[in-house]
């Protein structure tokens, strides 16, 4: 039943993800421009592909779901978006960091973590609100694991970001990050003690997981725009590299 559920939100979500890239790259011809070719050093490319296989893949094993026709094909299209379905969940990360704009960049590492624990702490969330509490166990505990891989992902790139984290403190993106350790905290809390016996429970649980999710990719994005604003983010990391590299050459010339 949740497996049902899920592939049936997969399905329905089909038409959006191609919606917000369109209004990414700002005319739909872009969109169709980047399938005449697949360019794997470019990361809008191999997204925009990864994303149409995902959409074409959840559209069948959704409607098989509906039709109940040709199971086994209905079974390998769950089987390939959800192959999918974790490189989709990792990739606007990868496209985010391959860019100038100091938090994103510097934290290139630690982003993909903190993206893939959002996307299946949401995924988990969705199937929960969706599903009756008695057969919710499996997306219960698919959210705490997912919400437990954000929420240690994001201190840990926080803590190596070093000066660079500065924007995460400050004015609308520190209430933000706040927010979206609350609530994913909060919910997940929820869903694994009363979640499992209360759906007020789990619907509350639920929705405040996937609020925290999107506070948290929202206040990675306006942080970036942060760090982009002030000179010092860029000037810093780079006096921080040069300093490295002297040193690195003064201890090599004195070991020689």
């Amino acid at each position: 039943m949740v497996a049902r559920r899920a592939t049936l939100t997969a399905l329905a979500m089909t038409p959006v993800n191609p919606a917000l890239l369109i209004m990414d790259l700002g005319r739909p011809k872009r969109f169709l421009n980047m399938l005449r070719m697949f360019k794997v050093t470019s990361p809008m490319s191999v997204g925009t592909w990864i994303l149409s296989a995902h959409g074409g893949a959840a559209t069948l094993a959704g409607s098989g779901e509906l039709t109940g026709r040709a199971p086994q094909a209905g079974l390998a299209a769950e089987l390939a978006g959800g192959a999918l379905g974790c490189v989709l969940a990792t990739y606007t990360a990868l496209l985010v960091s391959d860019t100038a704009v100091p938090t994103w960049h510097e934290a290139r590492h630690k982003l993909p973590f903190v993206f893939a624990g959002g996307a299946v702490a949401s995924a988990g969330a969705a199937a929960v609100v969706l599903s009756p509490v008695a057969g919710a166990g499996p997306a219960r505990r698919l959210t705490v694991a997912g919400a437990a891989l954000e929420l240690g992902a994001v201190q840990v790139m926080e803590h190596r970001l070093g000066e660079l984290a500065q924007p995460y403190h400050e004015g609308q993106v520190e209430k933000l990050d706040k927010a979206a350790k609350a609530l994913t905290g909060a919910g997940t809390f929820l869903l694994a003690t009363a979640g499992r016996r209360s759906r007020l429970a789990a619907l509350a649980g639920g929705a405040a997981t996937l609020a925290g999710a999107a506070c948290e990719r929202w206040a990675i994005f306006r942080a970036g725009f942060e760090s982009a604003r002030d000179p010092k983010y860029t000037v810093l990391p780079q006096r921080r590299r040069v300093e490295e590299r002297r040193r690195a050459m003064a201890d090599g010339t004195a070991q020689s």
